[in-house]
């Protein structure tokens, strides 16, 4: 399986050292704004060649399918470009920032017929594997779910600390990840969500705080914090409050409510989400099957942020 990656940041950097790890997996291509850029990427990574032209990229013979990591405002269109070439995708979190744009792909994807996947690496994280076998079973139930997403960053820079040529979200893209995860490890849909936010900031014109709640038909629920104003360790953690027990999960790794570690060997093939991720993108290419987490099962997500964005715009008068 050869790949292309369009991008050089720190989702570039983190699928670079996840396909290295995967047997029979290769990238041949990085592909990034700047020829600099890429040719920095190959370097470090031993990639055979860098490209600035993304449609020249995808449709080289040695691509059988492409990551898509950049700007968050052209997943949309690459990944039209790479379905269209009949490559196989994987958009990185998140797919788009419209729910229009993530209809045009799945209707993309339902007609070439191509795997098409969505990183939602959540879902592959050993952590919340771990959790999400024990809710599949029936072992435990969910009763709360409580999320923050801390940054710091008032100044455009991506997690690596380098600035960046987009602006980040905090809905579109942060929220994205825990609005998957409930619904996925509850197996519901969303019934109910609700959001507020912090005042915009006058330079990057984006809320820089905000908080979002959520319930399944069940009686689940998730409360969310998002800020890029927290000065202190960049994070996610998740705090699982169930019927049987408290579970604290940070990336990919796991406590008791009391903070004993939680052995997690065994629980998926590598200890590294998204190396986890990679694989099942390829084994759903290689099997014919729609991968966990296709695109078309990360419409619902799409649809639930649109909603919060209306919600936002209506408190706020002013659209993002």
């Amino acid at each position: 399986m050869k790949f292309c990656i369009s991008g050089n940041g720190a989702m570039a950097n983190a699928h670079l050292k996840a396909i290295r790890a995967i047997e029979g997996a290769e990238v041949t291509v990085i592909q990034s704004r700047t020829q600099e850029g890429a040719e920095k990427a190959a370097a470090e990574y031993k990639v055979a060649t860098a490209l600035t032209d993304f449609t020249a990229a995808v449709h080289r013979k040695d691509v059988d399918a492409v990551i898509i990591t950049g700007p968050t405002q052209i997943h949309a269109e690459q990944a039209e470009i790479a379905m269209r070439a009949g490559k196989h995708v994987l958009i990185e979190i998140p797919m788009c920032d419209s729910v229009a744009d993530a209809e045009t792909i799945l209707r993309i994807q339902q007609e070439t017929g191509v795997t098409a996947m969505a990183g939602h690496v959540r879902r592959f994280n050993p952590s919340h594997q771990y959790l999400t076998k024990k809710f599949r079973a029936g072992e435990i139930r969910l009763q709360q779910m409580q999320a923050h997403t801390h940054f710091f960053r008032r100044t455009n820079m991506n997690a690596l600390g380098q600035p960046r040529s987009w602006v980040d979200h905090l809905l579109w893209h942060h929220a994205c990840h825990t609005v998957d995860l409930f619904s996925y490890q509850t197996g519901e849909q969303v019934s109910e969500a609700y959001a507020v936010q912090g005042p915009y900031d006058p330079e990057l014109k984006i809320a820089m705080d905000m908080g979002i709640v959520m319930k399944t038909p069940s009686g689940a629920i998730c409360v969310l914090s998002l800020s890029f104003n927290d000065e202190g360790p960049i994070g996610s953690p998740y705090r699982y409050m169930c019927d049987k027990g408290t579970w604290v999960s940070f990336y990919d790794d796991l406590t008791d409510g009391f903070g004993a570690k939680i052995d997690l060997s065994g629980v998926a093939p590598s200890m590294n989400g998204f190396e986890n991720q990679d694989r099942e993108f390829i084994a759903a290419i290689q099997e014919k099957r729609a991968p966990n987490c296709s695109v078309a099962d990360a419409l619902a997500t799409m649809k639930v942020l649109g909603k919060l964005e209306e919600q936002l715009i209506e408190q706020n008068g002013v659209p993002r």
